[in-house]
C-alpha cells in the first residue's frame, strides 16, 4: 500500500500483483484523514477504513468492477523484467 497525503484528504494506492501475467492492478482510492488531539489522531473513519478493505478484496478476487466503484483502477505492465 502506498499513501500520498494531501491534507485533510488522503490517496491510498492498493496494489495487487498478479505474476502469473505479470502485470499489476492498482486501484487509487481517496479517503478522508481525521485530525484531533488524542494520541490516535491522524486516522481514518470506520467507513473509509471498511472502503479501502471492499478495494482490497476486490483486487485480490480480481473483481475490476467492484474495486472500481470505490475509486480508479489501473492496469500496469513492466516495461523490462
Amino acid at each position: 500500500m502506498h499513501i500520498q497525503f494531501d491534507s485533510p484528504k488522503l490517496r491510498v494506492f492498493l496494489e495487487e500483483y498478479y505474476t502469473s501475467r505479470h502485470q499489476a492492478i492498482v486501484a487509487e482510492v481517496d479517503v478522508e484523514l481525521l485530525e484531533t488531539d488524542d494520541e490516535w489522531s491522524p486516522y481514518l473513519s470506520l467507513e473509509d477504513a471498511y472502503k479501502l478493505d471492499d478495494v482490497r478484496e476486490a483486487l485480490r478476487r480480481g473483481d475490476v468492477k467492484a474495486a472500481a466503484q470505490h475509486g480508479k483502477v489501473y492496469t500496469l505492465t513492466p516495461v523490462a523484467m
